[in-house]
């Protein structure tokens, strides 16, 4: 059996209850979408990341009540470098959600969600740890992988090989 193409118009998505939601809630917070392999992924506005899940999570049709992930890709050189990539789940809908949001390598840094999710706490060190992405209002945003004097965030393309020397 092919697979069906990718779908990138929010147009087109506009009957899915959370780009529904989320346009209805503010449109311009949702950035991009794609719908692809029965799994949707949309795209935030950083600044609009904390309110958009708050409005997933209490929204009483979706109810997007845990977080599953916490991750970020590197896309050294290009800008913006880096996306932060957050897998939303709805135990009571069995439906994940991925949400993505776009920061520039001058100015990593994005609100924290240990106040919707407090499972996020250790996903956000690890992604702090390893990319080196700053996460407003962290109860504790310290290392959790590398040893505390380590220099810099060995996941980024532009840490060297063999360390800082």
């Amino acid at each position: 059996m092919a697979l069906q193409p990718a779908i990138t118009d929010i147009e087109q998505l506009k009957d899915r209850p959370e780009v529904a939601a989320l346009l209805a809630w503010k449109a311009a917070a949702v950035t991009g979408a794609k719908f692809d392999r029965n799994e949707l992924t949309l795209w935030l506005d950083r600044t609009a990341l904390r309110d958009a899940c708050l409005a997933l999570q209490n929204n009483p049709t979706l109810q997007y009540n845990a977080i599953a992930d916490i991750t970020c890709v590197d896309w050294f050189p290009r800008e913006p470098r880096f996306e932060v990539v957050y897998q939303l789940f709805s135990t009571i809908n069995k439906k994940y959600l991925r949400l993505k949001v776009k920061l520039q390598g001058d100015d990593p840094s994005i609100d924290s969600l240990t106040s919707i999710w407090p499972g996020a706490n250790f996903f956000e060190r690890e992604v702090w740890d390893l990319f080196g992405i700053r996460f407003d209002q962290h109860p504790n945003l310290d290392r959790i992988m590398m040893p505390e004097n380590w220099q810099g965030h060995p996941l980024r393309k532009d840490y060297p090989v063999e360390g800082y020397r």
